[in-house]
């Protein structure tokens, strides 16, 4: 019998877009050049790997995106939790990842749909370098003048790091024209997943955009892990005003409309992302 690949969308916005994750149930068999090859011929931008733990509710999980093995994939977190919610597994699992124990609990929301919450690595941010700061720049095409000043420039971390960078306007994020390998080759030196490219529509209301060149991806739908560091970023720099919890839409400029969830309140520095998932028929 073959693998079973699973197909989900992952932090969907009312039942539309989200992040497309393969998911693999059972990978007690797979070697990591078979991994890598099935991850490669899905397509997607990650797809996830489970082996059972040692214990009932625990699991290890790899990710792999086309052209490598990822540390932490958020969206194929919350895509693999919702396909083991309804096989019956429970609604709280731990899954052992390669950058630590990461707990996710499942549950279905008012309109009945399952949503997956996932809890964070520790966070934390740091200012990037500026001459780093000035190459992602012109990898970007973008100038100093594009960048909003209500947020510094900096490297979160929430199990891998991505470059977080403010849009000064609505305009500036929708235009999305780069140089993959100038910014793929950047951010492989840096060891940064995404580039997570930000603005603030309201208060606690923003909009993303998630270039993904390391991957062999031109952008990201949604990032559950660029959010996760992107909340503990807004939570170190006091940057909501101590709101706890903010609103991700991401995905819409690439017609996949996407929703995250990203609670600032979660203690031990971790952030928890929800977002709901749907089988990709």
């Amino acid at each position: 019998m073959g693998t079973e690949i699973l197909r989900y969308a992952a932090f969907t916005d009312r039942g539309h877009g989200g992040n497309p994750a393969g998911v693999v149930l059972d990978a007690r068999d797979l070697g990591e050049a078979q991994m890598q090859r099935i991850a490669a011929e899905v397509g997607y931008s990650e797809t996830a790997f489970v082996r059972p733990g040692d214990t009932p509710g625990r699991f290890a999980v790899r990710y792999f995106s086309p052209r490598a093995e990822v540390e932490f994939c958020g969206h194929a977190t919350v895509a693999t939790a919702v396909a083991m919610a309804e096989r019956g597994e429970p609604g709280a699992v731990l899954f052992e990842t390669p950058v630590g124990e990461v707990p996710v609990r499942t549950r279905r929301d008012e309109a009945g749909e399952l949503v997956g919450t996932l809890t964070s690595a520790p966070t934390h941010t740091r200012p990037v370098d500026p001459e780093v700061l000035d190459a992602a720049l012109t990898a970007l095409r973008w100038s100093g003048d594009d960048l909003g000043t209500d947020f510094p420039a900096h490297v979160g971390f929430a199990g891998n790091e991505h470059l977080l960078l403010a849009a000064g306007s609505r305009e500036r994020l929708a235009r999305l024209d780069y140089d993959f390998d100038a910014l793929g080759a950047l951010m492989q030196a840096e060891g940064w997943t995404t580039v997570h490219l930000f603005w603030r529509e309201s208060p606690t209301v923003f909009h993303a955009r998630d270039p993904f060149p390391p991957g062999g991806v031109v952008e990201d739908p949604a990032t559950g892990a660029a959010a996760a560091a992107f909340g503990g970023y807004l939570r170190a720099l006091a940057l909501v005003d101590g709101e706890p919890e903010v609103t991700v839409h991401q995905g819409v400029d690439m017609g996949r409309p996407s929703l995250l969830q990203v609670d600032l309140s979660t203690p031990h520095g971790r952030i928890a992302v929800t977002g709901a998932a749907n089988v990709i028929r």
